[in-house]
């Protein structure tokens, strides 16, 4: 459950990107108990001109690929606006890639999204959220979605997802209307990276599911 609409105007949200675009100094992203990660983001309905919007989401990709992730949503920058951006093209090994169905995603960023669920396949499998430092847990997310959106260009979208592609949709829309991956997760398979890394770092779940009892 998300709380209210945040009470920022308008004027004030683009302040608020303003100062980011202008910061000589590193970005960090908003990380959990911030207030902005809670709420239900307002539509983006123009509060920041076209070239603004350009560098907002030039900036959101930079911040991304530093982390490194392969999505970002506009309030883990702490801005309250419903958009994200994804992009998964990072190298993996051939049979987690298979086992996941992992396939590159190229970039793209979504304007006020929604996601529907199609069918009832659900997929389990670990997950982490750069607003969620150094935690990874076990979700199970819808694996096929249609996602429908804005381009940043005024462009009406929709295309169905499926596998990790799917996961990243849920996971980076699901920011927008205040919701984290922990609200979702199987909360006995919760693990710190290291001890991901060292005992459950297999394509699947299953050895997680037996050693945690989950």
């Amino acid at each position: 459950m998300s709380a209210p609409a945040p009470t920022l105007s308008d004027a004030e949200i683009r302040e608020l990107v303003l100062a980011l675009l202008e910061s000589p100094e590193e970005i960090a992203i908003v990380q959990a108990g911030h207030p902005v990660l809670r709420q239900q983001a307002k539509d983006f309905t123009g509060q920041l001109s076209d070239a603004e919007l350009q560098a907002f989401l030039d900036l959101m990709r930079a911040v991304m690929h530093a982390a490194p992730g392969v999505g970002l949503a506009a309030p883990q920058l702490g801005i309250p606006l419903r958009i994200a951006v994804l992009e998964d093209q990072w190298p993996i090994p051939e049979e987690v890639a298979a086992e996941r169905h992992r396939e590159p995603l190229p970039y793209f960023a979504v304007v006020n999204p929604v996601y529907h669920g199609l069918g009832e396949e659900l997929a389990p499998f670990y997950e982490g959220c750069l607003s969620v430092h150094g935690l990874q847990a076990v979700v199970a997310r819808h694996q096929r979605v249609q996602l429908d959106w804005t381009s940043p260009e005024g462009e009406t979208r929709s295309e169905e997802f499926s596998g990790w592609q799917a996961r990243i949709v849920q996971h980076e829309t699901d920011h927008l209307g205040g919701t984290l991956y922990v609200d979702k997760a199987v909360t006995r398979s919760l693990t710190f990276n290291p001890e991901y890394a060292e005992y459950w770092a297999a394509p699947g779940i299953d050895g997680a599911r037996k050693g945690l009892g989950f």
